[in-house]
């Protein structure tokens, strides 16, 4: 039986995994059950909540490269704090994310870093996301990454 920070641990590296492949249909999947948040003005904002929902925003929103099928990013995360309720059948994490990009345009080099604040609950095939508070901190050259 795995530990259940690392279970947490891990789903944060399947979102990375996931987005960096290109596989926005399996991000929707990994988020199906959750609200994702971004900073607004006033506090929180809900930017999409549902697996079609998020589904539909990374669609509309990420860049996709037809040579590769990929974003062509590699999302890296670290400094993961869990805390696991095991009783609540609960968990936090906060973690940071740092994204690399190169392109036949675009050397190598980071382009976006932040935190994400999430919530997790257990299910009876492991533990999902039910919240990701996403902050933006470092803001580099997005134009190769973002259709926005």
């Amino acid at each position: 039986m795995t530990d259940p920070a690392r279970a947490v641990e891990n789903v944060l590296y399947e979102y990375a995994e996931l987005i960096d492949a290109g596989d926005l249909d399996g991000v929707g999947a990994l988020l199906a059950h959750a609200r994702l948040l971004a900073d607004g003005p006033d506090g929180p904002v809900v930017v999409a909540e549902g697996r079609e929902a998020i589904t539909a925003l990374y669609r509309s929103t990420t860049r996709i490269h037809p040579e590769t099928g990929t974003p062509r990013t590699r999302h890296v995360t670290t400094n993961a704090r869990i805390e696991v309720d095991e009783a609540a059948g609960t968990a936090t994490a906060r973690s940071v994310y740092t994204v690399l990009q190169a392109t036949d345009s675009l050397a190598l080099q980071p382009i976006v870093s932040g935190r994400y604040e999430d919530a997790f609950e257990r299910a009876d095939d492991g533990w999902r996301l039910t919240s990701r508070l996403i902050h933006v901190d470092l803001v580099g050259e997005l134009g190769q990454h973002l259709l926005i």
